[in-house]
């Protein structure tokens, strides 16, 4: 069996980088600001690097409406796709975003949901878009591009904050958590889901067929490696397996973005033969 500092690495890390005061500043929480901030600045290198049209001051607004849809449909859709005490929050919907527990210490807000998270983000992406009158397409585009990498650093606040964690398993680099050595699925998943799905939308855009055809393939390529993470990744404890003790929720979420991403590309690709 593995007996090193790596298989241990949670006995010995302290998921609070520092205080401001007494309020805790989490590695997790750090890790989502980075990713928000990295996904802003590589859209801003894309903009320059492929000469595209947008108004100054543009992008920031946008990051403003898509953080607000992004934080709001990822906190509501956990509660209704996976909190066991959905019925509570809806009728006592300040407690949504209460930050402190029941004793009144401050534990930040947890439960979010990447499902519910795009929801938030089209929403807000199609206010931004009516407001400011900016081709929805080509917004899309830029989004597919600049997300992948950015993501990276949300799944590796996963792991930081000892999350999301692994099917059990016996190899080598498994991590205990709990006194179960478990697979460390948040790095696998910030890989195929960060890295792979970069290259595959950043390979892919000099084929680019039509206006916001590389959101579809980023839907795509995201959903799929996503449901071959969750072969290794534990199911939500409030929820388990759903079918044959290994196909979990999010891989039943993860192949139903795949099918609307790809029935939505075979009807934008035919619509744009016709035009």
């Amino acid at each position: 069996m593995p007996n090193n500092s790596w298989n241990y690495i949670y006995d010995n890390f302290d998921p609070v980088a520092f205080h401001i005061f007494s309020f805790p500043v989490h590695w997790y929480g750090m890790m989502y600001v980075l990713a928000l901030v990295t996904a802003l600045y590589i859209g801003k290198y894309f903009i320059k690097k492929d000469n595209l049209e947008f108004k100054d001051g543009h992008l920031d607004i946008y990051f403003i409406y898509i953080e607000i849809g992004i934080i709001l449909g990822a906190r509501l859709g956990y509660i209704l796709f996976y909190d066991t005490h959905t019925a509570y929050y809806l009728t006592h919907p300040w407690q949504i975003f209460n930050p402190f527990d029941t004793n009144g210490e401050f534990v930040g807000i947890r439960g979010m949901s990447y499902h519910g998270a795009i929801i938030g983000f089209f929403i807000g992406s199609y206010l931004f878009t009516k407001k400011y009158k900016s081709p929805f397409g080509r917004m899309m585009d830029l989004v597919a591009i600049s997300v992948p990498l950015a993501f990276t650093f949300g799944r590796i606040g996963n792991f930081l904050n000892k999350e999301l964690v692994g099917r059990e398993t016996d190899v080598s680099w498994g991590i205990y958590v709990d006194g179960i050595l478990r697979h460390p699925s948040q790095l696998y998943e910030a890989f195929l889901e960060g890295i792979v799905v970069f290259f595959v939308v950043y390979m892919y855009k000099k084929y680019q067929r039509f206006s916001g055809e590389l959101i579809l393939v980023y839907g795509a390529s995201y959903g799929l490696f996503r449901a071959i993470a969750e072969f290794w990744r534990a199911p939500d404890v409030q929820i388990g397996y759903l079918c044959c003790n290994t196909v979990t929720q999010g891989q039943l979420m993860s192949l139903s973005m795949v099918a609307v991403s790809m029935a939505a590309w075979i009807y934008f690709y035919k619509k744009s033969l016709k035009a």
